[in-house]
Order: structure tokens, then sequence, then C-alpha cells
């Protein structure tokens, strides 16, 4: 009796089921099917992800820093130039891992390379905010980099029909890192203005790395692993704030001042996070990945304003709860806004990202429009009516955008008029 020999896909499948028992130490690395079944990030992803709950709680507590100090014109172009730095290079990350994660010894080794560089890109924040000293961010961007183009190029050598994309990413991202590098050694000196504007450009180019690699064959990544890849990632940034605003608590209980104002701003900071997640996951972003594959990249990158909303919100609600008993620099309507902005640029986003995925089903835009609009008005009453208050409103106008957007799902849609009877000879 002859032995059929195994398909790509049996031979996929024979791979994995090695991996659940034991770990083999070196495998081919090939496109993972995507249409697995039960595929969730791995242990291996949930460490990685620790290493940026580092960088972004530093990230926040430099935020809140220079919004308590008034300065915020120049922290938040730094703010969002490293938070960039930081969101890409998960992003990255977890889209590369999506299509080719092996968990071999080589692709254990290099990600471990990847969370080094992490974590010197977090101890590079404060020099970065404080001094403009972009040396740690940068070499730790580098070191993060030069591991993902190992990983490509491993792609390149083991994966025949992605070897052209492979090589593409691995080419790109070498190319701007260099990049990146000139900027640091040559163009360091310029004004800080001019400084923005070459970030912005080389941040352009980083986005356009994957429109280049990926013209003629696109990666094979699974809709499910991405969607839970980015909840994840959606949680930790509300963590951060819940832990940023923990230690803020702490702070005033220890000092002493707690106060009525204070328990409000608490409870309605809390009411607004957990507000903010249930909107996130109102719609599954799994299927409409899994329809519209070609919408990803929008919905993908465009994230980058949705994560850096919420890491953001957490500095300000760090300092409305530090605002009681603390004579602040900054004015309490300038606090109000570093509340409201971050909550109605979600708002925003989640439309914007969310539409072309799941089309009428996703929050209606006179909801998420309307409590962008509401948010954005409340800081303006803050000398009258108290910080906590306007925390309250804010908290408020969330929970009314999720209690309008259920009972708007709830209401069936019109039936369609029946068409007219038929004229023809055929009719």
């Amino acid at each position: 009796m002859s032995i059929r020999p195994r398909s790509l896909h049996e031979r996929s499948v024979h791979e994995r089921g090695l991996r659940r028992r034991s770990i083999v130490p070196v495998l081919r690395m090939r496109g993972r099917s995507i249409d697995e079944k039960g595929r969730v990030s791995t242990p291996l992803e949930l460490l990685f992800d620790l290493t940026f709950v580092v960088a972004v709680a530093s990230i926040v507590a430099q935020l809140a820093h220079a919004v308590a100090e008034d300065h915020i014109a120049t922290a938040l172009p730094n703010f969002l130039m490293v938070f960039f730095a930081i969101w890409l290079a998960w992003l990255n990350f977890t889209w590369f891992a999506s299509a080719y994660d092996t968990d071999d010894v080589p692709y254990r080794l290099l990600t471990m390379l990847q969370m080094g560089g992490v974590l010197v890109l977090a101890a590079g924040v404060p020099g970065a905010f404080n001094d403009e000293d972009w040396g740690l961010v940068t070499l730790g961007y580098f070191i993060m980099r030069i591991a993902l183009v190992g990983q490509w190029l491993r792609a390149a050598a083991q994966d025949e029909p992605g070897r052209g994309t492979a090589l593409g990413y691995a080419i790109g991202i070498s190319v701007v890192q260099a990049l990146w590098i000139f900027r640091l050694l040559v163009l360091n000196d310029l004004p800080f203005a001019a400084q923005v504007a070459v970030f912005s450009l080389l941040a352009l180019c980083e986005l356009a790395v994957p429109l280049i690699a990926e013209r003629k064959r696109r990666i094979a990544w699974h809709p499910h692993h991405v969607a839970e890849r980015y909840s994840l990632f959606t949680i930790i940034l509300l963590g951060e704030s819940v832990a940023a605003s923990s230690s803020a608590v702490q702070g005033v209980v220890s000092a002493g001042a707690a106060t009525g104002e204070f328990v409000l701003i608490a409870a309605s900071g809390l009411a607004l996070l957990f507000g903010l997640w249930w909107v996130y996951f109102l719609e599954p972003a799994h299927e409409g990945l899994e329809k519209h594959r070609s919408r990803s990249y929008f919905w993908g990158y465009g994230h980058y304003l949705v994560f850096a909303a919420l890491a953001a919100l957490g500095a300000g609600l760090e300092v409305a709860v530090e605002s009681i008993g603390h004579e602040l620099e900054v004015p309490v309507t300038v606090v109000g806004y570093a509340i409201g902005i971050p909550v109605a640029a979600f708002f925003v986003m989640m439309w914007v990202l969310y539409r072309p995925l799941t089309g009428p089903t996703v929050i209606p835009p006179a909801v998420s429009l309307g409590a962008a609009a509401v948010v954005l008005l409340l800081p303006l009453a803050a000398p009258a009516i108290s910080l906590g208050a306007v925390v309250l409103l804010t908290a408020l106008a969330v929970a009314a955008a999720v209690a309008a957007t259920v009972l708007y799902r709830r209401v069936p849609s019109p039936a369609p008029a029946p068409a007219p009877p038929s004229t023809s000879a055929a009719g």
C-alpha cells in the first residue's frame, strides 16, 4: 500500500501538533492558514505585551507631569512621536506573528530581542520628553526593528510563495531605519518644529512600507487573531489609565486630602474607563476583518489614534485626581480638556474605523459625533461646576452613547418595499 505524502496544510497541522506536545527547536517558517481554528494569542505574545506595559506607563507619566505643569504645547508632539514608536513596534510584531509565528527557538530568541528593545525605548522616554534626547529611544527602536528584519529574512528564505513580500518588508524596514539613525546623528540639532516635521516625514515612510511590500502579494494574517491582539492592547491601555489614576489616588489619600470632590473624580473616572471599554467591544472586529480583508490597512494603522487617545486619557485622569489638594499651574479648563479631547477622539475614530468594516450596525454617526461634541463642550463649564462634575458628565455622556447604540440595534430595520408587478411579456 502506497503512502500519500502530506499536503502543505497537513504538514502545517502536524507541526502545530508537535508544538503543542513539545517545543521543536527549529521549524520551517511558512505562512499560517487564515482559516486556522481556535487561533488565539500565544503565551509568548502575552509576555511580549508586558514590556509595552512598562513603555506605556512611562509615557503616560511624562504626559501627566507636562499637563500638570502647563507644558502641554511642547509635550504633546513628544508624546505623539514616542507613542508612534511604541505602537508601530507592537503593530508590526503582531501582524508578522499572525502570519508566520512558528514558536520555535529562533523565533522566541528574536522575540526576546524585540522585548529588550522595548525596555530600552521605555528607559529613553524621560530624556525625549524633558531634554529632547532621542538617543535611547532610537536605540531601542533600532533593536526592535533589526530583530523584526531578521524574522522577515527568515520568512523570505523559508516561505517561497511569500518570498517577495517578505524581502520587501525586510528592505523597506532597513531603509527607513537607516533614515532614523541619520536623523539622530545629523539632524538632531534642528529646531523643534523642524524635528517634528522630519519625524512626520519618516513616520509616513514607515506607513508606506507595507503598501509597497504587499503590492503583489499580501501576508496571510488571521482575522480572529489580529482582532484579539488589538483588543488585548486596548485593555492594556485602559489598565494603564486605571494604574495611573490609582497612583494619584494613593497620593491624595496619603496626604489626607480626600474630599467629596476627590471621590467624585475617582468614581467617575472608573465609570468613564468602563464606558469606553464597552464602546470598543460593541462590535466584534474579526467578522469585519474576515469579510473585508482589503480594508485591514486602514483599520489596523488607524488604531494609532484610538490607542494614543486611550493613553492620553490616562494622563488626564491622573492630573484630575492630583488636582485635589494640590495647587496646579494649569487652569482647570485645560485639565478638563486633557480628558475631553482623548474621549472625543476615541469616539470619532471608532466610527471612522469600524464603519467600513461593519456597515450601519456600528455605533451610529449621530451618537458617536454627538457624544464627541458634548465631551468637548463640557470642560468649558469646569470653572463653574467643578472638575469632578465635568468628569461625571463625561462618563454619563459615554454611558448615554452606549445605551443609544444598544437601543438603536434593537429597533428592527424597515422591510423593503415589494417590487412592482412586471409588465413585460415574460412577466
